[in-house]
């Protein structure tokens, strides 16, 4: 009996998880699903559409028995390689790749079968489909492969070639027993005869064709050969290659990429700007800069339905290279990032430049398609410390919608780096040469992105709220601390994204007795508690009395009145940092605060209690320690990650069993597939467990 491989299950998890999702969209879109949220709608349907979701099952699982035999059936992969003179000094490289891809793929007479074709002026086989049955085999003759030379390239010539000497009539025959025809092609250049004519009779075949190009090859002849715009990959150099093997790998096995959702059947809907450090210190790695634009640009599905493009330069003041809908054609694009000539200028005024973006790109006559709900995304390469502040610039950018992806030089600061940006979209490089090496995963992390209706945005933009208390110790203790825990405080406050409808923020102090500085709905802007913060003065006081402050927190703060939202189901965060151990009981005050649904992160010194600590925490894997508070930075990432990570409470409710949200029930729904796709098996059960 034969079994899927890990290979093999790869692509029926995809296709089980995409008939769930797309479900669930479909719900979504028809409003039968309550929650309204996007993240519980992805595993939420009504109890109508459950029922009728399970009598679709033996559909479905006569779909993964056909699978299962397709799976099991496996595949012909052709890899077309160049082999000319102008590639010999990067063959090692194509054929190390070529080698990793086989290694991965189940070579076996009824499984699947790989052959190597070399060209250049003239075309020739390397081995053939049938030449050997195993992966190592494949794998070594690969390794052993010597350049065949020769030039120019003809590559229409060679996919004729492939046509006529590999995808004969006896291997397409193996089409019926459900096998895939598959052409990888690597070319290191531009074709010297048309592509075209070959190409579209591959594909009438039924041959999915896979174009790889470095930067000499032409972007738009590679999406012509290709079978779908995104099999069209672009690399600077064929030393990058690793970096897409994963992404050609999850399209080989015929499984879209995570979150990868076509619109209108034409591609995917972004509105993405590049603002490009075009200053004096970037003169020098700009080429490598305009290279990583066009590779990007050359992946991405460019068109007036479909994704559109901006590029802006700045140093001390911005300048717009295109808008959003400047160009509205991949080539025209394209052609306009090849004669990207560097700005200039000093110094780095980021703040002023982000702010221009948000008033002249990511607006309706610029192009922007943001009141449709479309994905608006800004990508940042920066190369040094901006001369002026850029918080308010970014959250303003951030509360409008758009996505940061920000992308720093060696001489970049950190710290400046992640407040700009959105929630782990930081990228660092030692230098703009190492572009290429976060090519694959910036690409993949956009692609990721799905367009979303005003609806969902709005949706979202909900979720994205918490009401946050910081609970200081301001005892005699904390007096030389105390500096650092301000500090730590604005670096926490910098990073939230503050405004009266997403992060409140209160800071209370305590000692003997605790003191409000400010109330959840006292500022409503960043700036304003920044200064709240930076104003902060000691208070001083003996002995520490952390029960009664913790108690004060639940009674004053965590209330309407003072601007808690808890009774709209935004998430209540308790930020608590001791020096000591507290004078009075704290067990009553912490479970209080947990009965009320506040979520306390407890971080404490060396002076304070660690079982104190743990019992005050929601959970005691929320207790951090410090030796000294000067030591606060080490902790700020691992909070902030916990921080931005709560889950959006859901309030019990007893709503009627249609309409019911599977989020809702998790805790006491189980459903569990047992599944048999094995080609001998005709036989599939499902259990549910209540």
């Amino acid at each position: 009996m034969k079994f899927l491989s890990n290979f093999q299950l790869l692509g029926v998890r995809t296709l089980i998880n995409d008939v769930f999702v797309e479900h669930a969209i479909m719900l979504y879109e028809q409003e039968t699903c309550r929650c309204r949220q996007i993240s519980h709608c992805i595993y939420c349907v009504s109890i109508e559409s459950f029922k009728y979701f399970c009598l679709s099952f033996m559909e479905i699982f006569f779909v993964l028995f056909i699978v299962g035999q397709t799976l099991d059936a496996g595949r012909n992969i052709v890899f077309l390689i160049d082999g000319s003179d102008d590639a010999s000094d990067k063959f090692t490289a194509i054929r190390e790749f070529v080698a990793s891809l086989a290694e991965t793929f189940d070579v076996g007479k009824e499984k699947d079968q790989i052959a190597v074709v070399q060209f250049s002026n003239t075309a020739a086989i390397s081995f053939n489909l049938n030449t050997y049955s195993s992966t190592s085999e494949v794998a070594d003759a690969v390794r052993n492969l010597k350049p065949k030379g020769g030039r120019p390239q003809y590559i229409g010539q060679a996919l004729q070639f492939v046509r006529d000497s590999i995808f004969t009539p006896s291997v397409r025959s193996r089409q019926i027993g459900h096998v895939s025809q598959n052409l990888v092609l690597v070319a290191g250049g531009r074709s010297r005869d048309s592509p075209r004519g070959p190409a579209n009779a591959l594909k009438s075949m039924g041959v999915a064709i896979f174009a790889i190009g470095s930067r000499l090859t032409d972007p738009i002849e590679m999406e012509a050969i290709s079978s779908k715009t995104d099999y069209a990959i672009a690399v600077s150099d064929f030393h990058d290659l690793k970096n897409v093997h994963q992404s050609l790998m999850t399209k080989l096995m015929g499984g879209r990429q995570k979150g990868d959702r076509e619109v209108d059947g034409t591609g995917f809907k972004r509105d993405i700007a590049f603002l490009v450090d075009g200053s004096d210190s970037t003169r020098r790695g700009f080429p490598e800069i305009r290279d990583f634009l066009y590779n990007i640009i050359t992946n991405l599905s460019v068109g007036v339905n479909n994704d559109r493009i901006s590029i802006i330069q700045y140093s001390n003041v911005a300048v717009t290279n295109f808008y959003l809908n400047s160009f509205l054609r991949k080539e025209d694009v394209l052609n306009a990032v090849k004669v990207l000539s560097h700005k200039g200028g000093r110094p780095l005024n980021t703040g002023s430049s982000l702010q221009y973006v948000k008033e002249n790109i990511f607006i309706s006559a610029s192009g922007s398609r943001h009141k449709e709900g479309i994905p608006q995304i800004l990508i940042l390469l920066t190369s040094g410390k901006s001369r002026d502040s850029i918080s308010e610039a970014a959250s303003a950018l951030k509360k409008s919608g758009v996505l940061i992806y920000g992308i720093g030089g060696k001489y970049s600061d950190s710290y400046e780096l992640h407040t700009v940006s959105s929630e782990n979209k930081v990228l660092s490089l030692a230098d703009f040469s190492e572009l290429p090496k976060i090519q694959t995963q910036l690409l993949e992390a956009i692609k990721a992105i799905p367009s979303y209706n005003k609806k969902e945005f709005i949706a979202q933009s909900e979720r994205q709220r918490k009401d946050v208390v910081f609970l200081l110790d301001g005892s005699d203790g904390t007096r030389n601390g105390f500096p650092a825990m301000k500090e730590f405080v604005q670096r926490m406050v910098e990073r939230l994204d503050i405004a009266e409808n997403r992060d409140r923020i209160s800071v209370v102090q305590y000692s003997r007795e605790a003191e409000v500085h400010f109330y959840l709905n006292t500022h409503t802007t960043k700036e304003d508690i920044l200064d709240g913060v930076r104003g902060l003065k000691h208070k001083g006081g003996r002995p520490l009395y952390t029960g009664a402050g913790l108690q004060y927190v639940r009674d004053n703060v965590f209330t309407a009145s003072s601007g808690s939202r808890r009774l709209e189901g935004v998430p209540q965060i308790l930020v608590f940092l001791s020096g000591g151990r507290s004078s009075d009981s704290v067990d009553a005050a912490a479970s209080s605060l947990k009965e009320l649904g506040v979520l306390t992160f407890g971080i404490g010194s060396k002076g304070s209690d660690s079982r104190e600590l743990q019992r005050i925490s929601y959970d005691p894997n929320y207790a951090l320690t410090v030796s000294d508070f000067s030591e606060l930075p080490k902790v700020q990432e691992q909070l902030l990650a916990s921080v931005q990570a709560v889950p959006i409470p859901i309030t019990p409710t007893s709503p009627p069993v249609t309409g019911m949200c599977m989020a809702e029930l998790y805790s006491t729904l189980c459903l569990v597939f047992l599944l048999n796709v094995s080609p001998f098996s005709s036989s599939f059960f499902f259990t549910l467990f209540l």
